[in-house]
């Protein structure tokens, strides 16, 4: 059930730093194999304890481990697909709501896991859900744990589309493939701004807007762009 564990979070983690920084990466797919897309977090893997755990352990833990997998969606400079193919529990389903767009498969379900084990939502997940949900739709997804089903999920904005999971791997291609043919750098931007809206004010959104304007009118997309408009000719982009 792809419970993610220490080597694979680290994994994961280095994956979207070197997206970040390799031009020839256009966009991420985030996706799995098997039943579920990610069951939680399988702390098995985890390196051993040297002494007795003390106080702040725990949250140092949480800030190094599964917070940090998060931060790394979604400061990823590129977009991010999540393609969930089965079901994402905890820490899975922070993970698919992390990313930039998300596709399910119609088998797919989402479960805020956390309260059946008698703990706290990590992973961002009480950041992540009240600015798609609100927090009314938040604290009922994380008071009851109930599962909720891929079409639930679509209607809750949580997902984007559903569709048959034999639909699912060519949709991800293809919305994969339209933005990897996209303007790399407008689209990062663009992430940054949307990502940070809901955080601050007016001024610092319009500052923020105005900056990222600046940055990328410098990039050569930016000036394709335009000159294809003018031109009267589809644009072609080449990440830069």
């Amino acid at each position: 059930m792809n419970a993610v564990t220490w080597d694979q979070r680290e994994r994961i983690i280095a994956l979207l730093a070197e997206a970040s920084a390799d031009p020839a990466v256009r966009a991420v797919v985030l996706t799995a194999t098997g039943r579920g897309f990610c069951a939680g977090a399988d702390l098995r893997g985890a390196p051993a304890p040297t002494r007795e755990r003390v106080p702040g352990d725990v949250s140092r833990t949480i800030r190094l481990g599964a917070q940090r997998l998060i931060a790394a969606v979604l400061d990823c400079e590129k977009p991010v697909i999540a393609a969930v193919n089965g079901s994402a529990a905890g820490i899975g389903a922070h993970l698919a709501f992390a990313c930039d767009l998300v596709l399910a498969a119609d088998t797919a379900t989402f479960v805020e896991v956390f309260v059946r084990r008698g703990l706290v939502p990590d992973g961002g997940g009480a950041y992540l859900l009240p600015r798609l949900v609100g927090p009314q739709r938040a604290k009922e997804l994380m008071f009851f744990g109930d599962a909720l089903a891929a079409s639930d999920a679509e209607r809750l904005g949580l997902v984007n589309r559903t569709v048959p999971a034999a639909e699912l791997e060519a949709l991800a291609k293809e919305w994969a493939a339209r933005l990897a043919a996209g303007p790399t750098r407008a689209l990062a931007l663009t992430k940054q701004l949307v990502n940070a809206s809901l955080d601050g004010d007016r001024a610092g959104a319009f500052a923020a807007e105005a900056a990222a304007q600046e940055i990328n009118m410098t990039t050569r997309d930016a000036n394709e762009g335009v000159t294809s408009f003018v031109e009267r000719r589809p644009p072609t982009y080449e990440g830069r």
